[in-house]
């Protein structure tokens, strides 16, 4: 089997409900492939974050199956196995540092599974480098700026060598130079690490950088699909109240006046491309 194709995770009719009445999600079926960046999106309420806190196993479906690489999430005896898989970054990075220095911070969780200290050392070592903050080791969590802190979160996630990281909407709280930041480690963490990793965001510009793109609307999947696909659906997005990347506003627009451009630019340097080719050959 390649690794393309082998599971993550699997969403078989997933329901879910806090207090056995209303619903959050209403049938969620979804396989996420090994080695995939999806990204999740959804306005406020939608069931997106609840959808991730059922991956992870802090919930569990009132109704529907999820699988972590072939295990029930339900199966309380394989609790520890599946957040060993499926690690789990939040909004606020300040909730997951719990020590006053950077490498200290980052071994914690290795302390606590009984790994040895040399191991903890080569460990720690490698999840800082892979998120930028190797420097950044003997420094107070407390000097660092929110996208810092965020990176060495994940670098403690890392550290426990998850097959899959499920980021919960982590830039939320960031300024645009630290979404940045975290955005280019989450590339790298599939690109250069192969770790399967579901963002979980309402910032359409960081969906856009995704393999795959789940859109999830009062607790159902309305779109699924690569970038250029699902952003083409400009109405169904704004009937579920959300935005669309500024380039694919535009796009609509514009091919809404008459003027034939093709429909599935999504980057600033395609568009620049497509309505130079518009004016080159007057398809007006």
């Amino acid at each position: 089997m390649t690794l393309a194709s082998e599971k993550m995770i699997s969403a078989e009719n997933v329901h879910f409900s806090y207090d056995g009445k209303t619903e959050i999600l209403k049938g969620i079926t979804a396989d996420i492939e090994k080695g995939q960046f999806v990204a999740v999106l959804g306005h406020n309420g939608s069931g997106k974050s609840t959808f991730a806190r059922l991956i992870n196993s802090i919930l569990v479906p009132t109704e529907g199956k999820i699988t972590v690489l072939g295990t029930d999430t339900s199966d309380e005896e394989k609790l520890y196995d599946i957040r060993r898989k499926v690690g789990m970054v939040f909004q606020n990075p300040d909730n997951q540092i719990v020590a006053a220095v950077v490498e200290e911070d980052v071994a914690f969780g290795l302390e606590n599974t009984g790994v040895s200290p040399e191991e903890i050392r080569e460990r720690v070592d490698e999840a800082l480098k892979a998120v930028g903050m190797y420097e950044y080791r003997k420094h107070s969590p407390g000097m660092l700026s929110g996208g810092q802190k965020q990176r060495v979160a994940i670098a403690g996630i890392i550290a426990m060598r998850p097959e899959c990281i499920v980021l919960d909407e982590p830039t939320s709280m960031l300024d645009p130079a630290g979404r940045k930041d975290v955005m280019n480690t989450i590339k790298k963490l599939c690109g250069s690490y192969g770790i399967t990793v579901l963002l979980i965001t309402h910032y359409m510009d960081e969906a856009v950088q995704a393999d795959r793109v789940i859109v999830i609307d009062e607790g159902r999947v309305i779109l699924d699909g690569v970038p250029k696909n699902v952003f083409s659906n400009v109405e169904i997005l704004k009937k579920a109240g959300l935005d669309v990347p500024q380039v694919t506003e535009l796009v609509f627009k514009l091919r809404k006046q008459g003027i034939d451009i093709d429909p599935d630019v999504l980057t600033e340097e395609e568009c620049v491309n497509a309505l130079a080719s518009v004016l080159k050959e007057g398809k007006t």
